[in-house]
């Protein structure tokens, strides 16, 4: 085990000189009662059987994501957290960034494009919402030890070790932004309002037969189908910035919840497109429109709609609104803080 190790070091400083300057600094010990890896503190145990059947480009791929989670402290942010839904989140967030930077993934280890540029905080937020929990344990409710930092100099700290090394790690920079105290975050907000709405049943009885043959244990999903419509502003006062920031947290929608039917509005004074999304039908958006807004047209077709029981309007909240309150939920989300005269939002920007 230890020649491989050896090895993987060695190829680490020479093809990816961060992650082997900061596996210089791990701490590896055999352990042979457990399956494959256990990273705490600063101490990586692996299984040496385990070592036994990788290559040397996936072992290089494990001592790169432990050393990462000693580097980005996902440790000290474990606190008050479900320890299983918080151990996967590291492992998917920081696998992530490996894959970017041309990693091997090797068996046993959590990644999925599912979340892809999340944050580890992101990442948990939507595991413990599909997980079934039960009586899993917590970590401590102590004091976060990041909390206490001064996050400035923490930071420049981290990314001087990266300039020094000569390579600056695709993603990297990216996900060293995330680790200020967390605030709450707005995706978090959409995606356990529409669940919630959503009444979806998760269970691991059975468990997803999709990500099973990656070792990777997720819920299956039951219940009802996600039946919402998604309207876009697409007038002119909504730049190309907004309009892909609409796009891609319809995408975030569509990936995390499997089993839903949108229909999905483009609007600006008129309806200019209309779309049906599920699983087999990928968005195109056509994104025309570029004149005023009325909010109005878009109202009276949901209400046409059957079984739709939430209308997400992404805009900036400048419109011609409806005089009445329509008998489904509204969620504005909008890229800017505005009020607006019912439903509930949430600002993006």
């Amino acid at each position: 085990m230890q020649n491989k190790l050896n090895q993987a070091k060695s190829q680490l400083m020479l093809e990816h000189p961060y992650f082997g300057m900061v596996a210089t600094n791990l701490s590896i010990k055999e352990n042979s009662n457990i399956s494959a890896l256990n990273f705490k503190g600063d101490v990586l145990e692996i299984n040496p059987d385990y070592i036994e059947v990788l290559d040397v480009d996936e072992v290089c791929t494990i001592l790169a994501n432990a050393s990462l989670k000693q580097q980005l402290l996902h440790e000290e942010r474990s606190h008050g957290k479900v320890k299983s839904a918080w151990v996967m989140a590291s492992d998917y967030a920081i696998n992530d960034i490996l894959v970017q930077n041309g990693f091997k993934m090797p068996p046993l280890l959590n990644y999925s494009s599912r979340f892809e540029r999340l944050s580890a905080e992101e990442i948990y937020q939507v595991l413990v919402g599909e997980m079934d929990l039960g009586e899993e344990e917590n970590f401590p409710q102590e004091e976060i030890l990041i909390e206490n930092l001064d996050y400035e100099l923490f930071i420049e700290q981290i990314i001087n070790k990266v300039i020094k090394s000569g390579e600056v790690p695709e993603g990297l920079e990216r996900l060293i932004g995330k680790l200020q105290p967390p605030k709450v975050s707005w995706r978090e907000l959409l995606f356990k309002y529409i669940n919630n709405l959503a009444k979806i049943d998760y269970s691991f009885n059975p468990p997803n037969k999709r990500y099973l043959y990656q070792g990777i244990a997720l819920p299956a999903i039951r219940g009802e189908m996600l039946k919402i419509a998604v309207a876009i502003d697409t007038s002119g006062s909504i730049d190309e910035k907004s309009l892909n920031l609409f796009i891609s947290e319809l995408e975030y929608i569509m990936q995390n919840f499997k089993n839903y039917e949108i229909t999905l509005i483009e609007c600006d004074s008129k309806i200019q497109n209309i779309q049906t999304l599920t699983p087999q039908m990928p968005i195109v958006p056509k994104l025309l429109g570029g004149g005023g807004t009325d909010f109005r047209e878009v109202f009276e077709y949901v209400k046409g709609l059957s079984n739709i029981n939430l209308l997400i309007y992404f805009s900036d909240g400048e419109g011609v609104f409806p005089k009445n309150t329509p008998y489904f939920d509204t969620l504005w989300v909008l890229n800017r803080d505005c009020e607006v005269p019912f439903g509930s939002s949430i600002v993006i920007a």
